[in-house]
């Protein structure tokens, strides 16, 4: 009997069925490498969690295989998860100038970054790992160094766009490598992996540039200071804002700490380049003239803790709304952050300044592909079998009929769930198992001690507030002494009602009595199930209840 072929494995552990914490692992034979390890942001059931994690157990529990980390860009959703991984699973991790140059500051927050080996490739490269060749394809997206993969394995050839959309006129650098694309579709490619956040987007996606020439337009008819905020990451974006500064005699300040942090880092590599004597402190910003000035500054997403936030409410300390001041947002709302969005801004309306923001002008363009270019990348990839990632299911779904209306074999497209394993090779490809996987919660500077049941009673709290009912018990006898006393937070203000708190009181005395003995448990029940019932007769909400029985 034949042997069978060995099979490539791949297996998402985020950025599939959701937007961000993009990572994804390919394993053959004893080799893994992986893909990105990014972060997302808590939407608004995580009460109180700050980040949220790809759950990494199967790269720990397989460290001594792992061959490295390839970073395909610098934003958050693919790099911000690894100083919590290279903690665990500490391997070279390999990107372009940029990329690792965002991602050291990251390490050197956490501590990290001397015991971190980091590995500067370029866009052309073709790096060894193990089984696996992996070739750095130049891509255009909305940060400058971004790069796709080709990764050649025993079984066959993969692509992965990552983040990526077709710009033939990059602000810097050359446009996506679209004859490379198509040599390796011609040579044929096994599996491919596309970028699926605009697929419900018809045409094409603007050129970055196109930003910039509304800019210029702002800054040629404004008479009063400006406010940008956008993306930190975005390097592209802040250039454009400095070129259009430089052009109409205005200073440039930076504000807010990762947007310092990243426009120092693209400055000492050469991504960012602002003319000496332009980029003025926040503290001198009163020395100048309003219509000198633009200010650019984090806050697009209306961050709580962000500079442009802390300006709208008035909170910062160096820079305050002027009344005509013009604030330009330039970013589009990532899906859940709309209402904090909308809050700046009525904010910033109510303080006197003109909000310009992105459903008035052209004043933000996306950074990934459109159905246009999605089809393309298709016609000039042909890939055997498709796998569309980064997108919720909504998004993968249409990328698969998408692929399908381009003539592409239904059975040959695969839309995977993280945790999945899907094996792979000429002549098959099948989800076979799953792996640990999922979401690990960062709170402070507690990582994964969060879970579902902390969450469920944080809502729990949130909805219906809290009631600790103390009663003192005689030891020997079981009966009551004092009590009950009762505590409430959140369900309702006890002097203001003092004739249903003294009920309650009574309710519990009488659970309290019924259950004879010194059985603690039984006693904490029945308060527990008695109130419950008789508050919701009483009120129709359900207050977490706390019963705290003192023996004497």
């Amino acid at each position: 009997m034949a042997k069978s072929k060995k099979k490539l494995k791949v297996i998402p552990l985020g950025g599939l069925g959701e937007i961000g914490k993009n990572i994804t692992v390919f394993e053959y034979g004893q080799d893994i490498i992986v893909v990105d390890c990014g972060m997302a942001f808590p939407d608004d059931e995580m009460l109180g969690i700050d980040l949220v994690l790809p759950d990494t157990t199967y790269l720990a529990k397989n460290i001594e295989r792992v061959k490295g980390i390839i970073v395909t860009h610098g934003h958050e959703d693919h790099i911000g998860g690894l100083p919590y991984l290279l903690k665990e699973v500490n391997v070279p991790v390999y990107g372009t100038r940029l990329s690792l140059g965002l991602l050291e500051y990251k390490l050197e927050e956490h501590g990290i970054l001397s015991s971190c080996k980091l590995e500067t490739v370029v866009q052309g490269q073709t790096l060894e790992l193990g089984s696996f060749k992996v070739e750095f394809i130049r891509s255009t997206h909305s940060i400058a160094d971004s790069i796709a993969l080709a990764i050649h394995t025993p079984v066959g050839t993969v692509v992965h766009t990552s983040d990526f959309k077709v710009d033939y006129t990059p602000i810097s650098g050359e446009p996506i490598d679209l004859l490379r694309f198509a040599e390796l579709g011609k040579k044929g490619v096994l599996l491919l992996m596309c970028d699926s956040t605009n697929v419900e987007r018809p045409g094409y996606t603007m050129s970055e540039k196109t930003v910039g020439e509304t800019f210029e337009e702002i800054f040629m008819n404004a008479k009063s200071r400006i406010l940008v905020a956008t993306f930190a990451s975005n390097i592209h974006r802040i250039q454009q804002v400095v070129n259009s500064a430089v052009k109409y005699g205005r200073k440039v300040v930076i504000c807010g700490r990762s947007m310092i942090n990243v426009s120092k880092k693209a400055m000492d590599l050469g991504y960012l380049n602002v003319p000496e004597g332009v980029l003025v402190d926040i503290e001198r910003i009163k020395n100048f003239n309003q219509d000198e000035l633009v200010i650019i500054t984090t806050g697009s997403q209306g961050e709580p803790m962000s500079a442009l936030a802390r300006i709208a409410v008035g909170e910062h300390r160096q820079v305050e709304i002027i009344p005509g001041d013009l604030v330009i947002i330039s970013a589009t709302p990532i899906p859940g952050n709309e209402k904090s969005v909308y809050g700046v801004v009525n904010e910033l309306f109510k303080k006197g300044a003109e909000v310009i923001y992105e459903s008035l002008a052209d004043i933000h363009v996306s950074g990934h592909a459109c159905q246009e270019e999605l089809k393309l990348m298709q016609r000039l990839i042909k890939p055997k079998y498709f796998m569309p990632v980064h997108g919720e299911y909504r998004h993968l779904k249409k990328h698969s009929n998408l692929a399908q209306n381009l003539g592409m074999n239904k059975d040959n497209i695969i839309i995977m769930e993280i945790g999945q394993i899907l094996e792979i090779n000429s002549e098959s490809a099948a989800v076979t198992g799953t792996v640990p996987s999922g979401k690990v919660l960062v709170d402070g500077l507690g990582i994964g001690d969060v879970g579902n049941v902390v969450l469920r009673d944080r809502k729990h709290l949130s909805e219906d507030g809290l009631i600790i009912v103390v009663v003192t018990i005689q030891k020997e006898s079981g009966n009551v002494i004092t009590g009950p006393d009762i505590i409430s937070r959140g369900f309702v203000y006890v002097r203001e009602s003092e004739p249903f708190m003294d009920e309650v009181k009574q309710v519990c005395k009488e659970a309290v009595l019924k259950c004879e003995g010194r059985n603690w448990p039984s006693k904490k029940g029945a308060i527990k199930d008695t109130l419950r019932e008789y508050i919701y007769q009483k009120t129709k909400r359900k207050p977490m209840i706390l019963p705290i029985l003192i023996e004497i």
